[in-house]
């Protein structure tokens, strides 16, 4: 007969098991979606002269993409052998099978890029970002962590200096739209939008699969790394976004640039605290020095870096109090967030649906997004306790799994 003390249950955290970590990790990539999905459909700017900022746009605008992106790192890291990179022959294999996971999201990306939205959609990059790391996937964290900061650190400057060059070109190596498979007849200005002058420029965002690898190599189940994440990434991120403050209000950066833009009634303030986006970078070093979102420059990369790192950090911490408390606090996170690929692709989906059209009788920009995020929790509850995959989930998985497949085995 067992005592009551026996049969007790314990209270001890069980957080060394990888099914704990994911946890943690599907909730950050839940809360990204649901912040990606907010810039879409809320207002980023007052609808003033100024463009006063938002709280959503300050809260945010380029933080929700990048997390988004960091993750995609983590997510490769722990696909490929977490602390202990895959090598040879399964290295290779992981290899094939994420360069086909990524023909499926381009395909995703490049058939959504048909529709006539005011979005800017990620997946097309994303998928394009997956075969640029393909490399570094068999690196370990001493030399990830070398790269991940000398890419944060050069790859501004360098962009600064091609971007001009290919926007000069006649025609402009830049598409002015989503990429879509019409684009892939004219791959200059597809290479070029991609990689350099597009809104999410791949040549910089490199650094967040980086910092993802880095971080996804670690030992994230140890007590002490999620507390790390979240301490250094929230010190990185403060220190990069006030040195970026300082030096366009207390060194004069503002002011050298509204002499380039020579356009006295331009919002430069309130641009550089939500969206760089469409703002013509060059004539000025100073560009380089602000830490504005969607900017692309190194404290922009950093800051964003430390914010994606503390967020890991903090739900991951959150999955362990969960299993503590035998609660599962974070499942309206993670269940969105272990299918995002096909809860972004109906949102935009939808979006697309009411472009330049009136929202329904009743309906507001917030009970939108309500409407949206809800719908997200609810299908990703469902389909993780019914351990589900979303179908384009499955469709990547099954495409990752034939890529993996020993070639001896397909003939």
């Amino acid at each position: 007969m067992t005592s009551r003390a026996t049969a007790k249950p314990s209270r001890a955290p069980r957080s060394s098991s990888s099914a704990d970590r994911l946890r943690g990790i599907d909730a950050a990539r839940g809360l990204a979606l649901l912040g990606m999905m907010a810039t879409h459909l809320l207002p980023t700017f007052e609808s003033n002269a100024d463009l006063t900022p938002t709280w959503i746009g300050l809260t945010f605008s380029g933080r929700a993409a990048a997390l988004f992106a960091v993750l995609a790192g983590i997510g490769l890291a722990l696909s490929t052998g977490k602390q202990v990179p895959a090598e040879g022959a399964r290295l290779g294999a992981a290899r094939r099978g994420i360069a086909l996971r990524a023909a499926v999201i381009a395909a995703v990306g490049l058939t959504l890029g048909g529709l006539e939205v005011n979005l800017a959609i990620i997946l097309v990059h994303y998928a394009v970002l997956f075969l640029c790391v393909l490399p570094f996937l068999g690196l370990k964290p001493k030399a990830l962590c070398a790269w991940a900061a000398g890419w944060i650190l050069v790859s501004p400057v360098l962009a600064y200096l091609l971007r001009p060059w290919l926007l000069a070109s006649n025609p402009p190596l830049k598409l002015g739209h989503n990429p879509s498979w019409e684009d892939l007849s004219t791959p200059g200005p597809l290479l070029g939008d991609l990689f350099l002058t597009g809104y999410y420029p791949v040549f910089q965002w490199m650094s967040y699969l980086l910092v993802g690898l880095l971080i996804g190599r670690l030992p994230l189940t140890r007590a002490l790394v999620p507390w790390l994440l979240l301490a250094g990434g929230t010190v990185l991120a403060v220190f990069t976004k006030s040195l970026g403050v300082t030096a366009m209000e207390t060194w004069g950066g503002r002011a050298a640039l509204e002499d380039v833009l020579n356009a006295p009634n331009y919002p430069l303030d309130s641009v550089l605290q939500v969206n760089l986006t469409g703002v013509p970078q060059e004539g000025s070093w100073w560009w380089l020095a602000s830490a504005a979102p969607h900017s692309g420059t190194t404290l922009d990369l950093a800051h964003t870096s430390g914010v994606a790192a503390a967020v890991v950090g903090a739900c991951l911490l959150l999955g362990r109090l969960a299993d503590w408390l035998d609660l599962d606090l974070l499942l309206p996170l993670r269940g969105p967030g272990a299918m995002t690929l096909t809860l972004y692709t109906v949102h935009v989906w939808v979006v697309a649906g009411f472009y330049l059209k009136p929202l329904p009788a009743g309906w507001t920009e917030d009970g939108m997004y309500f409407a949206h995020a809800a719908t997200a929790i609810i299908v990703g509850t469902v389909f993780i306790l019914l351990k589900w995959r979303g179908p384009l989930e499955w469709l990547g998985h099954g495409a990752n799994q034939l890529g993996r497949m020993e070639r001896n085995a397909l003939r």
